[in-house]
């Protein structure tokens, strides 16, 4: 068995993906040491599948949200002494040859905590309306209220180190949490850098109605201290 001299643990927040979480999961382990998937209160097999596929799987009994759910693998992150987590979402809209470079760049340049931007990578089709309307409206209100310059503040792609896996604790149980993690990162005086990803939109994928509700919980998120 191949021994590692660090620790990556990917942490999958899923729900209701059955039909996605075996391949994403089959896929991480290209990349990372370990994969844990934490099943939302699915009403699906989604679980099954994962464990099938080989990760730890965590299950929430109701859906709490993907806060949550990623707190959860943090947990499990510190329990376990993981030197690195990644965030990496079940939908199958990530590349995971993204991930390789993404960590060489948090390590490059020292930093504490690594944000996918899908606003800096030309292979990302993001849908007109989300392009040019929801997401820069979350992103004008995040920067204006956390104080932070981010061109992609609500992607579910991040990698931490194991200084800011121990200082961030999420409280945010739903999608304001996005907000939380690059807010709390800015106050603990944690390095920051952001690194293209690219997302890959589907029909079953998140569509207008999710992406407002990405400016409600901005407006919820608000409110966090």
């Amino acid at each position: 068995m191949k021994k590692f001299s660090i620790m990556f643990l990917a942490i999958v927040p899923a729900y209701n993906e059955e039909k996605t979480i075996g391949s994403v999961v089959q896929g991480l382990f290209h990349h990372v040491d370990r994969v844990l998937v934490v099943d939302d209160g699915s009403a699906d097999a989604t679980a099954e599948a994962a464990r099938g596929a080989g990760a730890v799987v965590l299950c929430h009994e109701l859906n709490r949200g993907q806060g949550a759910a990623l707190e959860t693998g943090h947990e499990y992150a510190r329990l376990v002494g993981a030197e690195y987590v990644l965030h990496f979402d079940a939908d199958g809209q990530f590349d995971v040859a993204d991930i390789g470079p993404a960590f060489e760049k948090l390590k490059n340049t020292s930093a504490d905590v690594l944000f996918g931007s899908r606003f800096l990578d030309c292979r990302s089709n993001v849908p007109w309306i989300k392009r040019h309307v929801w997401l820069p409206l979350a992103r004008l209100w995040h920067n204006a209220a956390y104080r932070t310059k981010m061109t992609d503040a609500h992607n579910g792609f991040r990698i931490l180190n194991r200084r800011a896996l121990d200082a961030i604790h999420i409280t945010h149980d739903r999608m304001a949490h996005a907000s939380e993690i690059p807010a709390s990162a800015s106050r603990l005086g944690l390095r920051i850098v952001e690194f293209p990803i690219r997302v890959v939109y589907r029909e079953y994928g998140q569509g207008t109605t999710g992406a407002a509700t990405i400016v409600r919980d901005l407006l919820l998120g608000r409110f966090i201290r």
